[in-house]
């Protein structure tokens, strides 16, 4: 685990628009990898402690195969203020120049927020990066929220509370990103219980994600996801890296190639 100082979802709510590249050759070869990721042991580097956690900095990673694909940020601390939760709302971030979700998304939640799973619909926004490909029937890229669908009922796209609204964020250009099914079902979707449960609980929680770029990068190389609730009793900052057991990634422009060397251990 490195210190910074500082399951699965329901498929066609993700993973509508699947380009029909896949080949029994790309089967094979990711069927090989698969049976040796759970199986895999994390290869964790040495503690350190690193003060800068800037975007620029998180963005500089290199994933190695093997490691760990969470790492802690701030020794898992969030820098939010608990104190800053004055209604319910979420701030959606403008696309950046490159229309990209660059930018933090922050939610101010509570209990009514929760939603249903089975008011999901198709998404169809084609986030940048977005080439897919798919394996067994089984698509390796989502498009991954930042503010999850199930913390987001009665959030409308302008982010304000409307209770008329009774799912949760969907197609919202400004809160989907180009993930890959592993990041977003086997890893961020444990941080995301996290803040359920706060949220049932009776807790408020301040919930903050953000996809990080490497430069002009059309694919996010990973994700940060922070929270805290009012009272302290969560509280939590880490770093997803955006990575695909079998799979090699060019974060320039979203293509991929298979890679049985590509070992992504799950937690």
């Amino acid at each position: 685990m490195v210190f910074f100082a500082g399951k699965m979802l329901i498929p066609d709510s993700h993973q509508a628009g699947h380009d029909p590249s896949s080949s029994s050759s790309v089967t094979t070869a990711v069927s090989h990898v698969q049976k040796g990721v759970s199986a895999a042991k994390p290869s964790l580097p040495g503690h350190e402690s690193i003060k800068d956690t800037s975007s620029s900095r998180l963005a500089s990673l290199n994933y190695e195969s093997g490691s760990s694909v969470v790492i802690t940020v701030n020794h898992n601390q969030s820098t939010l203020n608990p104190k800053d939760w004055k209604e319910n709302k979420v701030i959606y971030s403008n696309l950046d120049s490159l229309n990209r979700t660059s930018r933090p998304n922050t939610a101010y939640l509570e209990a009514r927020n929760l939603a249903n799973d089975s008011l999901r619909v198709r998404q169809y926004v084609r986030p940048t990066g977005w080439h897919q490909k798919m394996v067994k029937g089984e698509a390796i890229l989502n498009r991954g929220h930042l503010i999850a669908y199930s913390l987001s009922k009665g959030i409308a796209f302008t982010g304000s509370y409307d209770p008329s609204l009774k799912s949760g964020d969907q197609n919202n250009p400004k809160n989907l990103f180009t993930q890959t099914a592993f990041s977003n079902q086997e890893i961020q979707t444990l941080y995301e219980s996290k803040v359920r449960n706060a949220l049932k609980q009776g807790r408020k929680v301040i919930y903050q994600a953000q996809a990080i770029f490497d430069k002009n990068d059309l694919m996010a190389k990973g994700v940060e996801l922070q929270a805290i609730s009012t009272d302290g009793s969560l509280n939590f900052n880490v770093y997803i890296f955006n990575v695909q057991p079998g799979f090699q990634f060019n974060y320039a422009d979203g293509t991929s190639r298979v890679d049985r060397s590509m070992i992504v251990p799950t937690p």
